[in-house]
């Protein structure tokens, strides 16, 4: 088969974050199989570094820094009339890349990486477009609108409107449209969308996130709540706020040792102000989520708004701890007997309080959820379902069902 390009909103390196992690075993997965050409966009210097990497992986690399920020963004996309997700991620150079990219070598597959990158795919492309939209963000702006007040609300829905369309529309060119859960892909299909439609769910690096590896725990010797993630991304922000000011205090009237630690980069002002609260812990970024994990008594995910498979989950089940998480949380995860799904704060609340007070259960909780990792979630067989979709194994017809 020909070359694929491969075009990103985000650097997949290193593989510290959701999309980073999803990105990077994807492209890790396609470079078997075929010549693949990185586009893709930077969020600070320190993204810009890092060719050497991917050189593994990539005939060519491309990386541009993005520099549109979000007032920017909303300003022109009122004055275009586009959403302002597309907007943000606008740019002449990777443009111009791909254009390069496109004359200068026999690109038989374009995949595009998260929604915001549809907008560079070319009109009359004559290979086969693979468009991986990884969460259908247009309903996270429609979830974000119903809890905003005016004028945010008219902008978030304006916002969910304007990218659904465009999800529906750059689905319908696509050969093929992925999403990172079944339920995520049913969700998409019921808007209205056409086309192929496939669930390739997100995987696990079992072997490093393992509880028999080698790395460092922290000192400490309170009962530790942890919750890891992104800490400037909002349903990360809006789910730790709400645990620390309504769950805490709560699981504290009974576990008064229990400490809410919550690890990870770049913790936006809301988090940091969550460190005054009593039994509240901000690590900020860490050299390794492992220790924190180990560590835990519970993991917690009380994520209100969430799309696909959440990675903080699938970490905490590879390092065999106890998890309770929101229904939002657990899509996607086979999690019968393996977490626990709590909706609402006076569940939450009961479910932890019950795990720290019951160490073995807990234990015996997070060795069944360890093994399910093991089994069905390790990313060669994750992505085994990819090859089909890119042609691997059998090209796919844009009029095939899905």
């Amino acid at each position: 088969m020909g070359d694929v390009l491969f075009l990103a909103h985000r650097v997949p390196y290193p593989p510290n974050r959701g999309d980073k992690i999803r990105g990077f075993h994807l492209l890790k997965h396609i470079s078997r199989h075929a010549r693949v050409h990185l586009i893709a966009f930077a969020d600070d210097e320190a993204d810009c570094s890092h060719q050497a990497a991917l050189a593994p992986f990539t005939a060519t690399c491309t990386i541009v820094r993005r520099s549109i920020g979000q007032g920017r963004a909303v300003l022109t996309a009122l004055a275009t009339g586009k959403p302002a997700s597309l907007s943000a991620f606008r740019s002449r150079d990777v443009s111009r890349a791909v254009e390069r990219v496109l004359a200068g070598h026999e690109v038989a597959t374009i995949f595009a990486f998260s929604g915001q990158m549809a907008q560079y795919l070319p009109e009359g492309f004559a290979g086969q477009v693979v468009m991986d939209f990884v969460d259908m963000d247009s309903a996270k702006f429609a979830a974000y609108a119903e809890a905003a007040r005016w004028p945010m609300r008219w902008l978030m829905c304006r916002e969910a409107r304007l990218l659904g369309q465009f999800e529906r529309d750059v689905a319908s060119r696509a050969d093929a449209s992925l999403f990172v859960s079944t339920a995520e892909a049913a969700f998409f299909q019921a808007s209205g969308a056409g086309g192929n439609v496939f669930a390739i769910e997100n995987g696990i690096d079992t072997q490093y996130f393992n509880p028999a590896a080698a790395y460092a725990r922290p000192e400490e010797t309170r009962r530790l709540i942890v919750f890891t993630g992104q800490m400037d991304y909002r349903p990360n922000v809006d789910a730790v706020d709400r645990f620390a000011r309504r769950i805490l205090p709560l699981v504290r009237d009974s576990v008064p040792e229990a400490c809410f630690t919550i690890v990870g980069r770049k913790p936006d002002p809301r988090v940091l102000a969550l460190a005054d609260l009593p039994g509240v812990l901000v690590t900020g970024e860490v050299a390794d989520v492992r220790g924190w994990l180990a560590s835990a008594a519970v993991v917690v995910a009380p994520l209100g708004v969430a799309r696909g498979v959440q990675n903080k989950v699938l970490e905490a089940m590879a390092m065999a701890r106890p998890v309770v998480a929101s229904p939002a949380a657990a899509e996607g995860i086979d999690h019968a007997g393996t977490i626990r799904v709590a909706d609402g704060a006076p569940a939450f609340v009961a479910a932890v309080v019950e795990l720290i007070g019951d160490p073995a259960g807990a234990a015996a909780l997070g060795q069944h959820a360890r093994a399910r990792a093991v089994e069905r979630y390790g990313w060669e067989a994750r992505l085994a379902a990819l090859d089909p979709v890119m042609g691997f194994a059998a090209r796919l017809s844009k009029k095939s069902a899905a």
